[in-house]
């Protein structure tokens, strides 16, 4: 397969393999042993791929990718520190990533978990607090209507979570917003549904026209 250079074009690649994911027709491509060979001297994702740690979304399975095909970064809740602005700032810049993807999923334990913290109060223990506290901002900023958190749907709340954490990639990291201004990166939200295997756009931050 030839690489993907632009970020659409890296977008649409993504995307067929998510199409051959649901449809159970993985070609489980840049998978066999020349390919892992010629990868041992280094290199070149198309795309870097930020997602929630929950066992049930593995980026490579869900995009039907292979061996050094995507750059991918991990953490509970999708949520933000240094360590993950460097990561993504190593895929884009010095990699030559054309594309972030944030990937964030349905029943996402914890955007449950902040709401609850925020309705009655019960928050978590140990340094899976730190994690909650990073969601709970998200969700409190789609509150400055005025309307309950307890009148929310914990999706919406998920979808807002995962719309703040892409403008905070590029919010934050001047590398990514350069690259985003200048047309070489983009990054693109997405929630993924456990049941089906879909991926749906949530936001678009940059020049992809067919995540729009």
């Amino acid at each position: 397969m030839t690489r993907p250079t632009t970020p659409a074009e890296a977008w649409a690649a993504l995307v067929a393999g998510n199409a051959r994911f649901v449809a159970g027709q993985m070609m489980h491509p840049s998978q066999g042993v020349e390919h892992r060979a010629e990868l041992s001297s280094g290199q070149a994702p198309f795309a870097v791929v930020f997602g929630c740690s929950d066992s049930r979304v593995a980026a490579e399975i869900i995009f039907d990718q292979g061996l050094g095909d995507t750059f991918v970064v991990r953490t509970a809740g999708h949520v933000i520190d240094t360590t993950v602005l460097g990561s993504i700032e190593y895929g884009v810049e010095v990699l030559g990533a054309p594309l972030v993807v944030v990937l964030g999923h349905d029943q996402c334990g914890a955007v449950t978990a902040a709401t609850r913290a925020l309705v009655d109060g019960q928050t978590a223990h140990g340094f899976v607090r730190t994690v909650v506290d990073r969601v709970i901002p998200s969700i409190v900023a789609l509150t400055a209507s005025g309307r309950p958190i307890s009148s929310l749907d914990v999706e919406d709340l998920a979808h807002e979570h995962l719309r703040a954490t892409a403008h905070m990639l590029t919010d934050y990291s001047a590398v990514l917003a350069r690259r985003v201004a200048d047309g070489t990166c983009a990054v693109v939200a997405v929630g993924y549904t456990l049941a089906e295997g879909t991926v749906s756009v949530a936001e678009v931050i940059g020049d992809v026209p067919a995540a729009g």
